[in-house]
């Protein structure tokens, strides 16, 4: 069912407005494997996160919730939803419900997958792009040195 000439006009689409994705900050490490600190982004607070005591858009990491929830990640393998969030809230003594940690678990998988996706995709245009670059320079340089031997021949 299409729409009416009139509502086709005033159609609003994703490529007409500027798009900015920005990247969901939850459970980044610097290069020594410590929790960083994150934006805060939204009202929620995430699971392993409390807000700064001197900037509430700044969110610190709780050490022992985030390595209870890299365990939960795993158990989730074995157990059922409902059982991993009661063991994550008896550990940790914060509450996530089942469908939250589902919720946090799919997230971040999609978040890993995409980022592999974009880096595979980095080689494969870089790749493409010294391919690109030999092959100009293959018939560029040789019509450079062609034509640089004309222009030579013609003034003399």
């Amino acid at each position: 069912m299409g729409l009416c000439y009139c509502h086709q006009n005033n159609l609003v689409t994703r490529s007409s407005l500027p798009y900015y994705e920005l990247p969901d900050p939850v459970g980044l490490r610097d290069s020594d494997g410590n929790w960083m600190q994150i934006p805060r982004i939204s009202r929620t607070i995430p699971f392993g996160y409390v807000p700064n005591d001197y900037d509430p858009d700044i969110l610190d990491p709780v050490v022992i919730e985030l390595e209870a929830l890299d365990l939960a990640k795993q158990y989730i393998k074995e157990y059922s939803y409902r059982e991993v969030a009661r063991w994550l809230s008896d550990k940790t003594g914060r509450t996530i419900s089942h469908v939250g940690l589902r919720k946090r678990v799919s997230t971040e998988r999609k978040r890993k997958n995409k980022a592999s996706a974009y880096r595979k995709w980095i080689a494969t245009y870089e790749k493409a792009l010294k391919k690109l670059e030999e092959l100009e320079s293959k018939h560029t340089g040789s019509k450079e040195k062609d034509g640089g031997k004309e222009e030579g021949r013609a003034t003399a």
